[in-house]
């Protein structure tokens, strides 16, 4: 399975669409809430979702659905990231709700090679989430700083830090 990319390994215009998706529970909602603690009754209270708002249940919080995304790229597009450098833009286009199943492509718009170090590169790139009926829910798009082939051949290949596994003799 691969893991991210080299510079060498993006084109642009090339499109990754992220597999599988995952369907959102309220569990996973509530948790983030908590974790970041975001107690908006919109995310939070049922009733008060049903009651006070246009949408007449809860929301799942805009920035659980951007980390799903970005989570969700980091196999064809970050996993060998040296640093994310940027979030230029990031638009919540629709709401997602409890049940919901979120999908991610995303398409390469740019690439550059380093000004100050020869072993690596920016790709410039935008991700795409959409519900399982097609609706877009969230756009953003982001700077990912990328390892060179020299670059990960300098410091020992693709796992240089994974163990080998021992055998025993019987």
């Amino acid at each position: 399975m691969q893991f991210g990319r080299t510079y060498e390994e993006f084109t642009v215009g090339d499109v990754y669409k992220h597999w599988p998706g995952k369907t959102v529970t309220e569990y996973d909602d509530h948790l983030f809430c908590l974790l970041t603690m975001n107690h908006h009754p919109l995310h939070m209270d049922g009733n008060y979702a049903e009651k006070t708002t246009d949408f007449g249940r809860n929301v799942v919080v805009g920035n659980y659905v951007y980390s799903l995304l970005l989570g969700m790229s980091v196999p064809d597009v970050s996993g060998k990231a040296i640093a994310n450098l940027e979030v230029e833009s990031l638009k919540h286009i629709a709401p997602t709700f409890h049940g919901d199943t979120i999908y991610g492509e995303t398409t390469v718009l740019d690439k550059t090679p380093s000004r100050s170090k020869s072993d690596r590169g920016i790709v410039y790139v935008e991700t795409r989430g959409y519900k399982q009926d097609g609706t877009v829910v969230c756009v953003f798009r982001r700077k990912v700083m990328v390892p060179t082939a020299t670059y990960i051949e300098e410091r020992g290949g693709e796992q240089p830090g994974r163990p080998e596994p021992i055998t025993r003799e019987k």
